[in-house]
This record gives structure tokens, C-alpha cells and sequence, in this order.
């Protein structure tokens, strides 16, 4: 039983591998499951029965991405507490804002595919949002908690995970209006934007301004990009 648990392991890692070279060669929109299989020496029956569709298997590479990033690992390590939230919502508005300005297309064709998921069957950005949740859920809710007990936000009548996903779809919005060669809105000066929208955000979370001036120091909002949280693209 256990040497067909580990074979299984193994084909499922050969799988990726594959796909990781075919989507890095071809792209998202260029790769099909059979290219995969081919790429995997495996039928695309037996690749079906490890990956459901095309955008399982993206969204699985995505997120092992996220789970090999050192920064991201140590940041969900730390000890649930008002600077984890802080950091955690500065690090999604560093990702989300540095994708136009930044070099990395990848990055921007992943943004795009979310936002036309969304306008398709959903099925990536269902995916990629459940993974997501799994990652980072119970460390913003934990650390909300730990934000509320120490008088730094107001108590969550609602969902707490909620708040992190407006967060979340705020950010991304606000990346993709930014992410044509001519922005849709320009959000008027560059260098504040990060702050602000930093800003703007822990307070719909509920913090104080006290929390936020305390946690979100300008010396650290320069440096906000460094924490990437690259599953929330």
C-alpha cells in the first residue's frame, strides 16, 4: 500500500514537472492536457486522474510556487498578531501593484486569466481561490483575533475571512486597472499609491489609526513589494 501511495506521489510530481516546462514554453492558453501528458510520457487518461482539467493543474503549480517561497513561508509562520495582519495585507498590495510596473509578464498573463475566469465558467479563479484560503485564511483571521483582543481593530460582526477577501479583490482591481500599456486609471501619484491603498484597506478591516501609524511606518511601506503572496494573483 505504501509503495503505491509513493508511486503515485511520484507520477503526480512527474506530472507537474511537465507541466511546469509546457507553461513556461507555451503559456496558459498555448498548453493543452495532451501536450502535458506527451511532455509526461503518460496517456492523458492516467494525467486525468491525477488533475481533473487544465486549470487544476495550473492553479496546483501555483500554489506549490507560493509554498516555496521563503519570504511567504516565513511570513505564515510568524505568530498570529496585528503586525502579521499588517504585513500580510501590505505584502498583497506590494504583489498585486508591482505586477504592471514590473517586468515579469508571467505575472501579468496570470492577472489576466483570474479576471477572465471570472467572466467565464470560473473554474481557475474557484480553484486558485480555494487554495488561497487554505494558505492564508487562518493566519489573517487568527491574527485579526489577536488584533481585536489587543485593542487595535474593532470587533468583525460578519465573516472574518471576508474581510480579507475584500482585500483581496480591492487590490487585484485596482492592479488590473493599472495593468494596460495605457492605464485605465492612473491613480494619480505613483509613489503614495501603495501607501494609501495600504491604508485603506486596514481600516476597512477594521484597525485603528493608531494600529496602522504604529505597524505601517513609511520605512516599511517603501519595502512592501519584498513580501510577495504570488497565489493571490
Amino acid at each position: 500500500m505504501s509503495s503505491l501511495r509513493m508511486t503515485s506521489d511520484l507520477r503526480r510530481q512527474l506530472i507537474l514537472g511537465a507541466a511546469k516546462r509546457c507553461f513556461a514554453r507555451h503559456g496558459y492558453t498555448g498548453t493543452t492536457t495532451k501536450s502535458v501528458a506527451a511532455a509526461a510520457a503518460i496517456s492523458e487518461a492516467l494525467l486525468f486522474k491525477h488533475f481533473p482539467s487544465k486549470a487544476a493543474l495550473y492553479a496546483e503549480i501555483l500554489s506549490d510556487e507560493c509554498e516555496a517561497d521563503p519570504a511567504l513561508m516565513e511570513l505564515l509562520e510568524r505568530e498570529p498578531s496585528t503586525v502579521t495582519l499588517v504585513e500580510v495585507i501590505r505584502g498583497m498590495v506590494g504583489h498585486f501593484l508591482h505586477i504592471a510596473d514590473g517586468p515579469d509578464q508571467e505575472e501579468a498573463q496570470r492577472l489576466r486569466l483570474m479576471a477572465t475566469s471570472h467572466l467565464d465558467d470560473g473554474e481557475f479563479a474557484r480553484l486558485l481561490y480555494a487554495k488561497i484560503e487554505t494558505l492564508i485564511g487562518a493566519v489573517f483571521v487568527a491574527s485579526l483575533e489577536r488584533a481585536v483582543a489587543a485593542g487595535d481593530a474593532r470587533p468583525c460582526n460578519g465573516e472574518p475571512l471576508n474581510l480579507f477577501w475584500f482585500a483581496h479583490h480591492t487590490a487585484m482591481t485596482a492592479a488590473l486597472a493599472r495593468l494596460p500599456a495605457t492605464p485605465c486609471l492612473a491613480y494619480g501619484k505613483a509613489n503614495d499609491l501603495e501607501r494609501q491603498l495600504c491604508e485603506f484597506l486596514l481600516r476597512g478591516i477594521g484597525l485603528n489609526d493608531a494600529a496602522i501609524a504604529s505597524h505601517l511606518g513609511r520605512d516599511q511601506a517603501a519595502d512592501a513589494g519584498k513580501t510577495a503572496i504570488a497565489e493571490s494573483v
